[in-house]
């Protein structure tokens, strides 16, 4: 596989670790790290002449080529088995589609500036669109899509902000506001709604105690955990089950630690039948305590059975499709530019594991039912659903639920 390099001007000083996998493509991995300068990691597919495409509502035709696609991953790895190598796999069935290469980019470090530089480096290496997946990710898109009025940005589950000047948040933060140019567009979810369908299979199948790890408490983690309490609720309603007991806490770290793993085995060694991990790499630990304990998790994302037998069923979102849609759109001249997408069940944009091997009781029919019930807003059913609160702090909204005995561990 060639690769592309490039210097950097003045960032020269800047190094970033860039970090690949194999996919199912068998894609080649490509990594190397230089003092002077920095080659981008590359997954790429058989390389076929490109086709020339509509482009965004402006009408330019768009030239594919091995450097057009780029996605720059948060926190987590381009294998973190969730969001970032969810976003990716769309990323490169666009590219497979069209016969060019699907790059991206893994940071080291954290902080506006240093997603920014990513995603110039993405830039200066020729990207026409880039794909920048979480929350981290708001200001640096905010400042680059004007930079760059060329570009198409792809912004998973945020909304691009701006810093508002001369205005500071009690804690002394920047104040921020949305902000959009007609280049970036935004896919977000209801994951509320996965997050529902997950509490609700959970307890179906019998489970009365459950945990809920977080990752940080950003607004697509409180809604998940939001939703699984709503939907273990409604189960326990309807299987008259009280209480079901729901041990919830935020790790504040999307990445696996000792000390994650500790706070899990003792969660099961309490008695803790299953545990929602929704924290992208902080799975890997609750798997482990699962593993030692003859525990159950779920998953979080996308589909995270293969991680291992312990993990039951997963609350998806289909980043993949989303992803997938948007370049598809692209392509068509469809571009949606200037606002947000929000995926639901209603647009088939979550949902739980299609396999369903894994519960003792929970089975596809009972689960067609709930699904297209909350899809058609059966009673209101998805409306009912607490979705955010500022505080993540889920004690906000127990009082709703009648069969839930919460303990919240801050």
């Amino acid at each position: 596989m060639k690769k592309s390099k490039f210097l950097w001007g003045s960032l020269l000083a800047l190094t970033l670790v860039l970090t690949a996998c194999g996919s199912k493509n068998d894609a080649t991995e490509a990594s190397q790290e230089d003092t002077t300068a920095v080659e981008s990691a590359v997954e790429s597919a058989d390389v076929v002449e490109s086709t020339e495409a509509a482009g965004a509502a402006t009408g330019e035709q768009i030239q594919w080529d091995d450097n057009s696609l780029y996605l720059v991953t948060d926190l987590g790895t381009i294998d973190d088995k969730s969001f970032n190598q969810g976003a990716f796999q769309g990323l490169e069935q666009f590219a497979n589609e069209i016969g060019v290469k699907a790059n991206y980019i893994r940071p080291q470090g954290q902080g506006d500036q240093v997603y920014l530089q990513a995603i110039e480096q993405a830039i200066q290496q020729g990207a026409k669109v880039v794909v920048t997946p979480g929350y981290l990710f708001e200001v640096a898109v905010g400042t680059a899509q004007k930079d760059h009025p060329d570009v198409k940005f792809i912004a998973v589950d945020f909304t691009p902000q701006r810093i508002v000047e001369g205005q500071t948040n009690e804690d002394g933060s920047p104040v921020k506001e949305e902000y959009f140019e007609a280049n970036t567009t935004s896919i977000l979810f209801k994951e509320e709604q996965s997050g529902y369908l997950a509490g609700y299979a959970a307890v179906k199948d019998g489970y009365t105690k459950l945990g809920f790890a977080g990752g940080v408490a950003v607004p697509a983690v409180v809604r998940y955990g939001f939703g699984f309490l709503a939907g273990a609720d409604a189960a326990a309603k309807e299987m008259n089950v009280n209480p079901v007991e729901l041990t919830y806490n935020y790790t504040g770290s999307f990445e696996p630690t000792p000390e994650i793993q500790t706070m899990a085995a003792t969660w099961y060694t309490n008695g803790t039948q299953v545990i929602f991990s929704c924290g992208g790499g902080i799975g890997s630990s609750v798997l482990k305590a699962a593993m030692s304990n003859d525990g159950k998790m779920i998953g979080v994302d996308v589909d995270q059975k293969d991680m291992g037998e312990a993990v039951i069923t997963s609350a998806m979102k289909n980043l993949q499709s989303a992803v997938y849609q948007s370049l598809v759109q692209l392509n068509k001249g469809e571009f949606v530019g200037g606002k947000s997408e929000v995926f639901g069940a209603a647009e088939d944009g979550v949902q739980i594991s299609e396999d369903f091997s894994r519960f003792q009781k929970f089975t596809q029919e009972d689960y067609t039912k709930i699904f297209e019930a909350l899809k058609a807003n059966t009673d209101g059913i998805a409306d009912k659903i607490p979705a955010f609160d500022p505080s993540g702090d889920p004690t906000t909204i127990a009082g709703e639920f009648s069969n839930i005995k919460l303990n919240y561990v801050k």
